[in-house]
């Protein structure tokens, strides 16, 4: 299968320090592909680029984004909810600025999609935090981009809100949308990722499915954590 995105050799610098260096992968249709790394690796950096927020400084991200302008739909960590408009409100300002050709339907879709019917008409300051990222999913897939780019996206969900997110999510890979997301869940990496990009000071130390990781038997964090000191990144 074609890589419906392709990522190479992206250098992203703030001053003297390098945040990403020489980045390269490629992403298909319906993976669910982790990117994981201490603080300060380059994900949210990494993820900037691809959905066009950042400019790199050299490098190329090629496929979705090129073909059109919303080819990568972005979910950041904090939502952007507008929170005295209702849920439906939200969205429909959205998609009136993402340019969507029939608003109405693009909502009605999204609310269905998303579960969140019951809820259109709730105010957004009254919502769960499960509840309010479903929102700041359905606003990144307004547009039905081929590729969605996840920030962080369990941050501050408990257990049961977070199940239900990543059941969704990963019905979105099923139907073909191609799911990059950062995390430091290495739980949600070893449940749900079929790919995992570890990154460490702007490097990718690792590229491949995380049971890769762990051939000596050791657990994910394990592994992760000796990856990091074998590669002098502890």
């Amino acid at each position: 299968m074609d890589p419906i995105l392709s990522v190479s050799g992206l250098v992203k610098r703030y001053g003297q320090r390098e945040a990403l260096r020489g980045v390269g992968f490629e992403l298909r249709a319906g993976e669910l592909v982790a990117i994981v790394g201490p603080n300060g690796a380059g994900k949210t950096t990494l993820l900037s680029i691809l959905v066009g927020a950042q400019q790199a400084d050299a490098g190329s991200v090629q496929g979705a984004r090129l073909q059109s302008a919303r080819g990568v739909g972005w979910v950041p960590q904090q939502a952007a909810l507008y929170s005295k408009l209702t849920v439906r409100e939200n969205l429909r300002l959205f998609a009136r600025l993402e340019g969507v050709a029939d608003v109405e339907a693009t909502v009605a879709r999204m609310l269905e999609q998303t579960g969140l019917s019951e809820r259109a008409d709730e105010r957004a300051e009254r919502l769960s935090g499960g509840n309010r990222q479903r929102v700041n999913v359905a606003l990144g897939l307004l547009a039905d981009p081929p590729v969605l780019a996840l920030d962080e996206p369990s941050t501050a969900l408990d257990p049961g809100q977070r199940a239900r997110l990543w059941e969704f999510v990963g019905g979105l890979a099923e139907r073909g949308t191609a799911v990059l997301f950062s995390t430091h869940h290495l739980g949600e990496v070893r449940r749900y990722a079929s790919r995992a990009i570890v990154l460490a000071d702007g490097e990718v130390l690792f590229d491949g499915a995380p049971a890769e990781l762990t051939t000596g038997g050791e657990d994910l964090e394990s592994a992760f954590l000796e990856l990091l000191q074998a590669k002098g990144h502890a």
